[in-house]
């Protein structure tokens, strides 16, 4: 009796085993996303742009060397900051970034604005400026450069970082939205101001769309 009962168990174990196997293997993981900073067309906005940049910094003196920039078109579950070298119009290091609500609980899509209180992103060229300690902990003051972002220093629009954004990729998923700030992930902004203290001139850091 005590053989049968094992055998039946026995039995029933291993179709359930089986079953197990069949049904997780029609579940395949679903392949990453490309990474955007591969696209041929990409690629050519990117260098344009860093090429503007490059020209902009030797005319005003600048560092010569590095660049930020933040490409708005891009879903903000994507990275969209990246860390240039202007002399070989390469990447160096991407990164997730923020965008402004507008003071909205949620917004969806782009808008931006130079208004102070407006809470919206602003476009345009900044100068990355001094280091202090925030209400976020390490940040650095921004200087708009451009008629688009003249306020940024009044709106306190700054670059910082928050435990929201994380370290990968969140596609198709969005990231957390800020009043206006280019927020990045706490580790990468460790990689920044690695890069801006050992720049010898200010670095500019470049919002467009």
């Amino acid at each position: 009796m005590r053989k049968t009962v094992f055998f039946v168990i026995s039995i029933l174990l291993l179709i359930t085993l089986v079953s197990a196997g069949w049904y997780i293997s029609r579940f395949k993981p679903a392949k990453a996303s490309a990474p955007v900073y591969t696209d041929s067309s990409f690629t050519k906005k990117l260098n344009n742009h860093s090429e503007k940049i490059l020209a902009y910094a030797s005319l005003h003196k600048y560092n010569t060397s590095i660049a930020f920039l933040v490409d708005m078109s891009i879903e903000s579950g994507k990275n969209r900051f990246f860390v240039m070298n202007l002399k070989r119009d390469s990447i160096i290091a991407p990164g997730l970034v923020t965008h402004g609500r507008c003071n909205q609980t949620w917004l969806s899509g782009r808008k931006y604005g130079n208004t102070v209180g407006c809470g919206c992103t602003s476009l345009g060229k900044y100068k990355i400026g001094n280091a202090y300690q925030g209400r976020f902990g390490l940040a650095y003051k921004l200087h708009g450069l451009d008629a688009t972002n003249s306020n940024a220093y009044k709106r306190f629009v700054v670059l910082h970082s928050h435990e929201c954004v994380p370290a990968n990729e969140t596609h198709p998923l969005p990231l957390c939205q800020s009043d206006g700030c280019p927020t990045v992930a706490p580790d990468f902004l460790k990689k920044l101001k690695s890069i801006l203290d050992t720049a010898h001139q200010p670095v500019l850091l470049y919002i467009y769309e």
